[in-house]
């Protein structure tokens, strides 16, 4: 029975992380190359980003309480459990924080785009805050991947 939960939080790992690097790095470029509709382009990737947001937080709660179960009151000493505590809080911090924040800001523009309207600027800058907290985000989540086995020893 061990060695299935192991391969489970492998398994969560990967789909986690590489469900960051896909979305973030593949296919949201590729709906901004490909659509000659920005806005859409950029709705339909928040779409994306939204659902990776919400594949996070499932899989930062399992590898906790699996971190937990695995190491009971030792979890604390260990660096891959702050690890994903840290990428948890990220992942809420954009779904709860960013994204309502820069979805707002689309809707206070209407009628007009928001890269179109006054509030330009601040969407930039929101959007700028939320694209390096990505990046930093996929960097621990690649460390995660590397770390990966220090869960299970």
């Amino acid at each position: 029975m061990r060695s299935l939960s192991e391969a489970v939080y492998l398994i969560v790992i990967t789909f986690w992380v590489g469900g960051l690097l896909v979305i973030g790095y593949l296919v949201a470029p590729l709906l901004f190359s490909t659509l000659g509709d920005r806005p859409l382009a950029g709705q339909v990737a928040g779409r994306l980003f939204s659902l990776i947001g919400w594949v996070g937080l499932a899989c930062a709660a399992y590898l906790l309480i699996f971190l937990t179960v695995r190491w009971g009151g030792q979890v604390f000493r260990r660096g891959v459990f702050w690890l994903v505590l840290l990428m948890a809080l990220l992942t809420a911090a954009s779904q709860f924080g960013l994204q309502p924040l820069m979805a707002q800001l689309k809707v206070d523009a209407l009628p007009r785009e928001v890269m179109e309207s006054v509030l330009r600027d601040r969407f930039a800058a929101w959007h700028g805050v939320s694209s390096i907290l990505y990046l930093v985000h996929s960097l621990l989540g690649l460390w995660l991947v590397i770390w990966s086995q220090r869960g299970l020893r």
